[in-house]
């Protein structure tokens, strides 16, 4: 069957983590019950911490009209995704996008590539629930803080020697070995030398994360101890990237969330990063990562594969972990992305004339790319070129019209809908703010990693 308009308005489910926002604190709650699911009522003492946009069977999205899955009507339809990506990506959206809510940290994790999930999905299906990779995209919609790749090696070598319970805790002689393997060629861009760093930071921080509970238990007791005592001079007043003052606090917070956790270590290992509204950040399949705080618009391959090891009461798979890591090191302004106007979008005159833009985030992947939308003046308009391929558009702020062909409807904060492939979309504020996210995937002209184009 042939859908002539493919404009689908949404139902997304929220879920329910310990470290979400609480109450209408949670955006993801506060957008979910924009369009509520059948008993869906915010509980104001519930952590709600995830809003998920898509096919992905643990939460399936569905059609407000007809109460169909999302993924039942792409699997009838190739046409709402084009026949390409629905073969490539076995009838399945190739997407999972969502709002996440941080009240706490969440896990340090990192998501495995694709040939290992493959091998844990069949080694251990509960604990990794599909085959797919998971690289993804942050972008925050309110003040964000977080962990991303290690720090430059400098870095850790600095903490290594005036953190004296990381010290202890990772051994003496350890710490002095890297430190001696990695002197003077820390930024090294020989491929010898990278190679040789990369193998000293896992070594090292594999020693970290087989550290004994007990000898954790004491060195975070000492840890909180200098934290509190010293404010600026902390950590050797900090380094490049942090203060001394900005660490000493980081230490604190995280303590009351996990006490006595191997996360209050790790943290020396990882770029501390905050993000503006508005700002994002990319991750490989295989990279590190831990999320602080915040509200954050967040894109993926369709997985829910993730490798945990701190800051989490759920499994734990140290081993795995260390050994799967890139170990890449770098500052974090490397990590962070740098957006673009979109230039597959016409702004009319009221929404030039307001300040009103179309700012492009493009991973170098094939799966997603995310497209924000700020329309700034009542009658604004901005509207979509066909693309071969789908798209799911949800409002973060402010109200409008979303228009494809005939069809109109009105979208609101939290609202989502589903655009089939094909179809020119068309935005209108009514009034001054009007914000969306529009997550797609189009295989033509997306270039990898090494700006190679992938067809």
């Amino acid at each position: 069957m042939v859908l002539q308009v493919p404009l689908f308005r949404l139902q997304c489910g929220v879920n329910s983590y310990d470290w979400g926002k609480v109450g209408k604190d949670s955006a993801a709650a506060k957008f979910a019950a924009a369009t509520p699911a059948e008993g869906f009522s915010i509980q104001e003492d519930k952590p709600y911490a995830e809003l998920w946009m898509g096919t992905h069977p643990s939460n399936p999205s569905k059609d407000v009209e007809s109460k169909r899955t999302l993924l039942d009507m792409v699997q009838q339809n190739q046409q709402l995704m084009s026949t390409e990506i629905t073969e490539k990506f076995e009838n399945k959206l190739p997407f999972l996008f969502k709002v996440l809510s941080i009240g706490k940290a969440l896990s340090i994790q990192a998501h495995p590539n694709k040939k290992l999930a493959e091998q844990l999905h069949k080694k251990d299906s509960k604990n990794y629930p599909d085959d797919n990779h998971k690289p993804e995209m942050t972008i925050a919609i309110t003040p964000f803080d977080g962990l991303c790749g290690f720090r430059p090696l400098a870095e850790i070598s600095h903490f290594l020697s005036s953190v004296p319970s990381l010290q202890k805790l990772v051994g003496e002689s350890k710490a002095k070995e890297f430190q001696g393997a990695v002197s003077g060629q820390e930024t090294s861009d020989k491929k010898e030398d990278e190679e040789k760093n990369k193998k000293a930071l896992q070594t090292l921080f594999t020693s970290l994360m087989q550290s004994k509970p007990e000898d954790v238990e004491q060195a975070s007791k000492d840890l909180i101890a200098a934290a509190k005592k010293e404010g600026s001079d902390f950590a050797g007043g900090g380094g490049p990237s942090n203060t001394g003052k900005e660490l000493a606090d980081l230490v604190v917070r995280l303590d009351s969330q996990f006490p006595g956790d191997i996360g209050l270590f790790v943290l020396f290992f990882l770029n501390y990063v905050k993000l503006e509204v508005g700002e994002a950040m990319f991750l490989k399949a295989d990279d590190i990562h831990a999320y602080l705080s915040g509200n954050i618009i967040e894109c993926m391959a369709a997985s829910d594969n993730v490798v945990r090891a701190g800051f989490t009461p759920k499994f734990k798979d140290v081993d795995t972990l260390t050994s799967m890591l890139t170990y890449s090191y770098a500052p974090i302004e490397e990590q962070k992305m740098n957006p673009v106007d979109y230039p597959y979008v016409t702004l009319n005159r009221e929404a030039y004339s307001s300040g009103s833009a179309a700012t492009l985030y493009d991973p170098p992947i094939e799966e997603f790319s995310v497209v924000k939308t700020d329309l700034k003046k009542k009658g604004a308009k901005a509207t979509f070129e066909a693309i071969e391929g789908p798209s799911i558009f949800i409002c973060t702020s402010g109200e409008g019209k979303i228009s494809v062909g005939p069809k109109v409807e009105e979208i609101k904060t939290g609202y989502v809908y589903f655009v089939g492939s094909t179809a020119e979309v068309v935005l209108e504020s009514e009034g001054e703010e009007f914000t969306t996210f529009k997550a797609f995937c189009e295989l033509h002209g997306k270039e990898d990693a090494d700006g190679k184009e992938k067809l």
